[in-house]
């Protein structure tokens, strides 16, 4: 039976992500909370996400994995969540004729342009498991003016010429989602490397630990979901998030 989600759309709120955390408690499985606009929207790493109101898809999903119908997801597999994330805004965007990749791991870029973010929240029980997740995501829509300090955003709107309905967007990405929910891992695995970001193209990057500059050309992904990248060398070094920075 595939899951259901139930979307409760705002006006405004400071951030979907904050508003369910709020009502985590009150909320059933699959509740959807969607905001017109954010006064405090939160990205990865600490970063205000910004958008103009109504112009794009602001919202955070609920998830409790081994519920509704839900597989339970141990806590060294919660990558799992951001692989299904992401397919499902990338199915989306397939299907308005888009062709985005994924950039490890979760953002959604077109070309080298990104046109969706994503901040995952776990909580993990005592034993080990994911009790409960919160998936923020922000996408680009209807947006056509962006602030100077984004290097490189894009929008469906600037990419097609064509306004969005961004209600009828999020029911499709729901769609998509709640489908993805029921299909197997290994299987979700292998899609998301299919359509991973610079996987086996050799590029530069920046070591954030250590400051260092190089060409490097990204293998694989691992079971704790470190990116693995061949070095100048031949060697192959893994990296956690937050440890390698994209040069775009």
């Amino acid at each position: 039976m595939k899951a259901e989600a139930k979307t409760i759309w705002l006006d405004t709120t400071d951030s979907t992500q904050e508003e369910v955390r709020r009502h985590i408690d009150e909320y059933d499985n699959l509740t959807v909370v969607a905001a017109l606009y954010q006064t405090a929207g939160k990205g990865q790493r600490g970063n205000k996400w910004s958008s103009g109101r109504g112009e794009n898809l602001t919202f955070s999903v609920l998830l409790r994995p081994g519920k509704n119908g839900i597989r339970e997801i141990p806590a060294k597999e919660q990558f799992y969540i951001s692989i299904v994330s992401a397919l499902a805004v990338k199915e989306l965007l397939d299907g308005y004729g888009l062709r985005p990749n994924i950039k490890w791991p979760n953002d959604i870029y077109i070309g080298n342009r990104k046109i969706c973010g994503m901040l995952i929240e776990n909580v993990l029980t005592a034993g080990g498991m994911v009790e409960s997740s919160i998936i923020g995501i922000g996408l680009n829509v209807n947006q056509t003016e962006f602030p100077p300090q984004l290097m490189n955003p894009v929008s469906m709107t600037k990419l097609t010429h064509q306004n969005y309905d961004i209600k009828a967007v999020l029911e499709a990405f729901l769609e998509y989602f709640c489908s993805l929910l029921q299909e197997e891992p290994t299987v979700l695995r292998q899609r998301y490397m299919d359509c991973l970001f610079r996987f086996g193209v050799k590029a530069d990057y920046t070591d954030t630990k250590t400051g260092e500059t190089f060409s490097g050309t990204i293998r694989g992904i691992d079971g704790e979901a470190l990116l693995h990248v061949e070095m100048p060398d031949g060697s192959i070094k893994k990296f956690a998030f937050k440890e390698i920075s994209y040069i775009l």
